[in-house]
């Protein structure tokens, strides 16, 4: 069905450029997620999400349980706003907030803190070798969930821990058990080879069929070493969660006994890039609109701005897809431009200035990195604007 008719009767009170999250989609989303987790709880990815209003409505419904932030000022700040259970996936070197985070005892209770390697615990000591109070801070160590094959020399999988097998993690919890103010409750490993690769990419059957290789080997692979970490730990701690997977790996993930909770963040708003999976179908939940401004050629128009690049590998699966009216293409010498972006393709000749171009982001939280607000449409009707965390003043990255 073309939803274009309905966006624009919805939002045809505002002025292009501007974001729009359709609700009917997000909860449709959000369902299928929870379908797919099995009954195993899923931790939000704030990262993919960046609107406060938006994780409260996500969070209220059933099958979410906690967040996962990607910077510790994002969790303090989330938690000063009454957010509860907030795991910070990534490291942090941020003397301020690792001071202010020692010395809250709510916001110590709250959230836990991932590290990888003796060195993020000597850096947190020195950071706070004078802060007095210390809370104790809550501690998940990060596995690196990555496809190793052929003696190394094929590795399919993020850089992120340095930590792969039982003993390593062994080693690391004990040291944590003996350092004063720390506390590990929880293991964390996300398998981006399954989690964040589509297993249908368009115009290549061989590549397909090879990424279905490897994630079936990566699945199998990792059933058995993430278990093996898990109860290599278990005999030094008493684990809270065992948190892996993404929007792409759900079902796989869950799967697993030794899992706990799985995480979820695309796949609320179902950017471009996650079209390209075989087990799973979501519904395009965040567009922006962009004005048509020119029509420089037959069957050619240009919109304002437009270069909303996704981070990642360059190529052309990271800019925004033309989606509504269908049929619209890049220019290809100029591509997603800063300022201006022609547009070719049959659907050109009905569009008029004035008019608009609704797109759809490669990946999903940096839409809001773009915009400062949300217009919730509901059918046909804009039911509330909301603020995303740029909207708010809050940029984290």
């Amino acid at each position: 069905m073309d939803d274009r008719p309905r966006y624009d009767r919805a939002t045809a009170a505002l002025d292009p450029p501007f974001a729009m999250l359709d609700l009917v989609a997000l909860r449709a989303n959000a369902a299928d997620l929870v379908r797919r987790a099995a009954g195993k709880p899923i931790r939000v990815a704030t990262k993919s999400i960046r609107s406060r209003p938006v994780l409260d409505r996500i969070l209220a419904m059933d099958g979410f349980r906690g967040l996962m932030a990607f910077t510790l000022p994002e969790a303090l700040w989330l938690v000063a706003e009454g957010f509860t259970d907030v795991l910070v996936a990534y490291p942090t070197a941020d003397r301020q907030a690792i001071t202010a985070l020692a010395g809250d005892p709510r916001a110590a209770r709250e959230i836990t803190l991932t590290v990888d390697s003796t060195e993020h615990l000597d850096h947190l000591d020195r950071v706070l070798a004078q802060s007095r109070p210390r809370q104790e801070l809550r501690i998940c160590l990060d596995i690196d969930a990555g496809y190793v094959a052929l003696g190394g020399k094929f590795r399919a999988g993020a850089l992120r821990s340095p930590v792969r097998e039982p003993e390593q993690a062994a080693e690391i919890a004990a040291e944590i058990a003996k350092r004063p103010g720390f506390r590990l409750v929880g293991l964390l490993a996300y398998e981006a080879q399954i989690a964040g690769v589509g297993d249908t990419p368009p115009g290549n059957a061989l590549v397909s069929r090879a990424i279905r290789i490897m994630q079936a080997r990566s699945a199998r692979d990792l059933i058995l070493r993430r278990g093996r970490v898990v109860n290599a730990v278990s005999g030094l701690c008493d684990l809270e969660f065992v948190n892996g997977g993404g929007t792409g790996s759900v079902e796989r993930t869950v799967r697993e006994k030794a899992v706990t909770e799985v995480a979820a963040g695309s796949g609320f708003f179902h950017p471009r890039l996650f079209d390209f999976y075989s087990g799973f179908t979501g519904r395009p939940a965040a567009l922006f609109a962009l004005p048509v401004v020119r029509r420089p050629a037959p069957g050619t128009v240009t919109v304002l701005g437009g270069g909303y690049v996704a981070s990642g590998p360059a190529d052309p699966m990271r800019l925004p897809q033309p989606y509504l009216p269908a049929g619209l293409r890049y220019a290809p010498d100029e591509g997603a431009g800063e300022v201006q972006t022609p547009l070719l393709g049959e659907a050109a000749y009905d569009l008029r200035v004035g008019d608009r171009v609704w797109f759809r982001h490669a990946k999903a939280g940096e839409l809001c990195e773009r915009f400062a607000t949300l217009h919730l449409v509901e059918g046909d009707t804009l039911v509330e604007s909301v603020p995303t965390y740029r909207g708010e003043g809050k940029t984290f990255l």
